[in-house]
């Protein structure tokens, strides 16, 4: 099965956030388990600076703003695995990150610069841009790439399968009504049934109203998003697409995330070579300054600094559990009354809290290996990814039972499932609950063979992409039954 992914970013060369890791791991874990796969970005500078033998497919001409826009072929470093890029100038070499400015502000022609994403995926799946290779399914990750199910859905004669996955319902891609023209679509795209919004444009409705098949990255999230809490006002689309709507659960990259191949990491270690986690500790806090308090419990953020996140709950939990004896050590950039929050947390707390400011990936590993425990007390988490670095290395999650931290961490509850506990889940976001839930943590810990069994549990499981892969190649094969039995338009 011919499968083109579509995304804006993807790891190691453009990223914002879990997007990025999974456009890098799924598409190899697709080519493994038997589909032929390529890529297709944007021509962002550190994508083209790193795709490796680019050459022309098709010279696009002006549109979309752009006076030059080509169509690119090359391999992607490391995977080796075809990628199409989009290469306008006008559009994609810029500073900043592939959505905003440096100073934080929206680019004022995003609408344009991701609509000619999906634009060219259209092309791709209509055979009127390689013909060497024509996908049979094309799969949008989140509105970046939304457009394309729009636009395949405006050429019936397209053949291919659509699939849009949606990683976070919270951003939509929501543009002014006004700006409608410069997309080129069939005016009936223009309705409450279809992009318009309360009256804004909508990527986002674009991949949920047309594609064949929808997806989440957790099966909780394709529940939640379906109710009226977590549906960002589009619950009622959800849930009008009905059965088309799953969950697939992501998963982790076990060659980047490996205790036992790490080499940013003090120590490697696995299951059942645990001394190399002690290792890692005892590194960490010399490294963050943290006193050398083999009783402490290490506590772990390495997340976007942003409500959504939950870390006002941690902010407020923080001064009790110092006094208890925990000890933070956190990693993110976000909202800034967070950032400056941590910072006079760290001032607050010589010794006890470590705050970094930024992104670092080699960090990120020495963070994840020498902590006890890693916090994700999201109020919404489609799936969340860093709770799963815990786990493959033995550091417990505290999370809140929300989408996929639901469906990947285990607690005690009572009922038989001790003998199945990964981590410690609450349920209310608020600080109480999370701070209880640590407690239970720290308690844990003090009983090393319990201790060691949840954490040997944890990294046993697997993570990889091959299971999601597998489920992906189910899903595509009933989009494409799905297609040919009832091509999808704007009445579809």
């Amino acid at each position: 099965m011919k499968v083109l992914q579509v995304a804006a970013e993807v790891y190691p060369l453009v990223k914002t956030g879990g997007l990025a890791d999974v456009v890098a791991a799924l598409p190899p874990a697709l080519a493994e388990a038997g589909a032929d796969v390529r890529l297709l970005l944007p021509g962002l500078p550190a994508i083209l600076d790193a795709v490796q033998s680019a050459r022309t497919v098709i010279d696009i001409g002006a549109c979309f703003g752009a006076l030059r826009v080509r169509l690119l072929l090359g391999r992607m470093p490391g995977s080796q695995l075809p990628v199409y890029l989009v290469d306008a100038p006008h559009l994609y070499r810029r500073g900043g990150s592939p959505y905003q400015a440096s100073d934080g502000t929206e680019w004022p022609d995003n609408l344009q610069r991701f609509a000619l994403l999906g634009w060219v995926a259209a092309h791709l799946a209509a055979d009127d841009a390689d013909p060497a290779w024509v996908p049979e399914v094309v799969h949008a990750h989140d509105w970046h790439a939304a457009l394309a199910c729009a636009y395949m859905a405006d050429h019936l004669p397209t053949p291919a399968a659509s699939v849009f996955t949606v990683h976070n319902l919270a951003f939509q891609g929501l543009f002014p009504h006004h700006d409608w023209s410069l997309l080129g679509l069939s005016s009936r795209f223009m309705s409450p049934a279809a992009l318009e919004f309360h009256g804004q444009l909508s990527f986002m409705k674009a991949g949920l109203i047309f594609a064949d098949k929808v997806t989440t990255v957790s099966p909780t999230y394709a529940r939640e998003i379906a109710g009226h809490e977590f549906g960002c006002g589009l619950d009622g689309v959800i849930r009008g697409r009905g059965a088309d709507v799953t969950g697939i659960l992501n998963g982790i990259d076990d060659a980047v995330w490996s205790p036992a191949d790490d080499a940013a990491i003090a120590m490697r270690y696995d299951a059942d070579r645990l001394a190399g986690k002690r290792a890692c500790r005892l590194a960490l806090q010399s490294a963050l300054g943290l006193a050398p308090d083999d009783q402490a419990l290490i506590l772990t953020v390495v997340s976007r600094l942003t409500s959504q996140k939950g870390l006002d709950l941690v902010l407020a939990a923080l001064p009790a559990l110092v006094r208890e004896g925990v000890q933070f050590a956190i990693q993110g950039t976000g909202e800034t009354v967070l950032e400056t929050a941590f910072r006079m947390a760290e001032l607050a707390h010589p010794g006890r809290v470590a705050v970094h400011i930024g992104y670092d990936e080699n960090r990120a590993h020495r963070l994840v290996a020498g902590a006890d425990v890693i916090a994700v007390p999201s109020r919404f988490e489609p799936c969340g990814l860093t709770q799963m670095y815990g786990l493959r290395y033995g550091t417990l999650p505290v999370v809140r039972r929300v989408g996929g931290l639901a469906d990947t961490v285990v607690d005690a509850d009572g009922h038989g499932s001790a003998g199945r506990q990964t981590g410690f889940v609450f349920d209310i976001a608020t600080p109480a609950a999370f701070e209880a839930a640590v407690r239970r943590a720290a308690a844990l810990r003090r009983d090393a063979d319990a201790w060691e069994a949840v954490m040997r549990r944890g990294m046993s499981q697997d993570l990889s992409w091959a299971g999601a892969a597998r489920d992906y190649l189910a899903l595509y094969r009933r989009a494409v039954a799905a297609r040919a039995a009832a091509p999808r338009g704007i009445e579809g």
